[in-house]
């Protein structure tokens, strides 16, 4: 299967089957589009001779394996050993954010925080189930996690010492707001956390509009600094400043580059995902955000240029490497390899699902007690997900999230057409800056 796309002034092909990207003119564009996949372009002004010269380069490309090649079929990696939960270390938060999925750190049920007795449960949990895997992952997650500081710093303390007894090494992450970053909790975050994701929407008027205090005010003022002196002291260890965009600032490029013109050169921003209908995001937005992301993918280019490149997430992709092609396949590890524990020790599929009671799959005492729910995650991957057949990025977002596509679609293996949408338009930009920065790299050679 090829994908031909154009971005802009450029005409790019696509080849699934080798993960092949080729650079073409107009005329070679139209003419596949037409022939290869059926779509009604108008190729009357392409000439006999064009015609013999583009059948002779798409020849050339098929006999070297980078056009029209089979698709490799792969199983899925699916196992029954765990490697990763997500630790809800404090079901609470400091902030009030509007679009808040998690219900402002409540989750739709009573506030509260992990006790130590359970962070520690969640721990043996992990290492018991995660078979001869030697590395496992934990992420504190919210509510505000820096709300239960304590129990969070004694959870990586004992998972430390129970690891090592076992032979397994543990990374942790920590998605944070910033408000109660100290030196203190940034050099503790700096020795112990493999990656840290700090919640920043972009400009302050954007950013102040949704994210809020307890009482109505602001709170970019309040963490701006916070988060700029953490990114000093973090060195080369990873972060992301993560943002939110809304339907209230489609024109989340410029939220990106004030982002990046601040200093944070790990970036990500995200569609929103609420009901609320001043902030959703609805079929008639697409056109505007499609438009965006070339707007972004632009200034992405030309920062990258002049010597200021940042690395924003959804420009990632690896078309030569990544990950193998039985973990692209494989869709998402949750509710199988993957856990959500609750404060009160709960297990669900991920984070999306928390406090979902269809989706309650046991606790971290008693382990898994509803199988079926995790062999419908185990059982789902790329090939159940019957939309996904034909479409030219599958083996790039492996089918999407399993909570979008039951939240909005009602079912885990139903792609939301949405997120699909601003999926592909995404991937076909970063296509075009791999092809830019190639063309650079030659240049400069």
């Amino acid at each position: 299967m090829i994908h031909v796309f154009s971005y802009r002034d450029k005409n790019y092909i696509f080849d699934t089957g080798s993960s092949s990207l080729h650079e073409c003119d107009k005329a070679t564009a139209d003419f596949l589009r037409a022939k290869e996949m059926g779509e009604d372009v108008d190729i009357t002004y392409i000439t006999d001779e064009q015609i013999a010269e583009i059948l002779s380069d798409v020849q050339g490309l098929k006999d070297a394996g980078l056009l029209g090649k089979e698709e490799v079929k792969a199983y899925p990696m699916k196992s029954n050993e765990v490697k990763a939960l997500c630790i809800h270390i404090c079901h609470d938060c400091n902030f009030r954010c509007r679009y808040c999925f998690a219900d402002e750190g409540a989750y739709h049920s009573k506030r509260e925080s992990m006790s130590l007795e359970t962070a520690k449960a969640a721990v043996d949990f992990l290492i018991a189930n995660s078979g001869k895997r030697k590395v496992l992952e934990m992420d504190f997650f919210g509510g505000e996690p820096l709300m239960n500081l304590g129990v969070l710093k004694a959870t990586v303390a004992y998972a430390k010492e129970q690891g090592a007894k076992a032979g397994k090494k543990f990374l942790f992450t920590t998605t944070t707001n910033a408000l109660l970053l100290d030196d203190e909790t940034i050099q503790f975050f700096n020795d112990e956390m493999e990656n840290v994701v700090l919640s920043l929407d972009g400009r302050p008027e954007v950013h102040d509009a949704i994210r809020k205090t307890v009482n109505g005010k602001g709170t970019y003022a309040f963490i701006i600094e916070k988060i700029k002196k953490f990114v000093r002291m973090r060195g080369t260890k990873s972060y992301y400043v993560r943002g939110t965009f809304t339907a209230k600032n489609l024109d989340f490029s410029e939220d990106v580059v004030f982002l990046a013109n601040e200093g944070f050169d790990s970036i990500s921003m995200e569609p929103v995902v609420t009901d609320l209908e001043d902030l959703k995001i609805t079929e008639e937005h697409l056109p505007a955000i499609e438009a965006e992301y070339e707007n972004l993918c632009e200034k992405y280019l030309d920062m990258y240029r002049k010597g200021e490149g940042f690395n924003f997430f959804h420009f990632n992709i690896d078309l030569e490497g990544g990950p193998c092609l039985s973990k692209r396949v494989s869709a998402c590890g949750a509710g199988n390899e993957y856990f959500s524990v609750l404060p009160n020790g709960d297990l669900y599929p991920c984070h999306q699902f928390a406090s979902d009671k269809e989706f309650y799959m046991g606790n971290v005492w008693d382990g898994i007690t509803k199988p079926e729910i995790r062999e419908k995650f185990k059982n789902s991957c790329l090939f159940t997900r019957k939309k996904c057949g034909d479409c030219f990025a599958k083996f790039i977002c492996s089918g999407g999230c399993n909570a979008n596509n039951y939240h909005f679609c009602g079912d885990i293996d139903t792609p939301y057409e949405m997120t699909c949408a601003m999926m592909k338009k995404r991937i076909e930009c970063a296509m075009h800056i791999l092809a830019e920065k190639k063309l650079q790299k030659n240049a400069e050679n």
